[in-house]
């Protein structure tokens, strides 16, 4: 397979992740009611427009825009990361920022005994973040 052909299944494989993601916190608040904490909507602030960018990027076999999304899927995962911290470490969840009126420690879901909604959002930012490495290291092969 070639490179642009390998480009093209990340980016789309990228963009299914962001509206899996999407989708799925969506379902959380919207069907399942649970209303999202401040850390939540900076999450989804960054989640909702990669749908958009990595939609077109892929409709359009566009790598470069690996280079305009990664900041976005870098900070997602970092304040995923953070408030993951700030539900599982004890320490973290009681000295961290105050969260607004749905406490950022709270647990709506607890799958297995780990998996929460911000461990989710960090599987989807940090997935999407490795795809777009990838995408840059193919599209610098290429010599786009």
């Amino acid at each position: 397979m070639d490179h642009s052909k390998k480009i093209e299944n990340l980016l789309l494989l990228a963009s299914v992740i962001a509206l899996v993601a999407t989708l799925g916190s969506l379902y959380f608040s919207e069907i399942l009611l649970y209303i999202p904490c401040d850390l939540c909507w900076y999450q989804r602030i960054l989640m909702y427009p990669l749908v958009v960018l990595l939609g077109i990027a892929a409709v359009k076999k566009d790598a470069a825009i690996a280079t305009y999304v990664l900041p976005l899927s870098i900070i997602g995962s970092s304040i995923s990361f953070y408030h993951y911290l700030v539900q599982k470490v004890e320490f973290v969840g009681q000295n961290s920022f105050a969260c607004g009126i749905v406490p950022c420690n709270g647990q709506y879901i607890n799958w297995l005994g780990f998996i929460t909604i911000p461990f989710l959002a960090l599987i989807g930012f940090t997935s999407i973040t490795i795809i777009l490495i990838f995408v840059k290291k193919l599209s610098a092969k290429e010599g786009k």
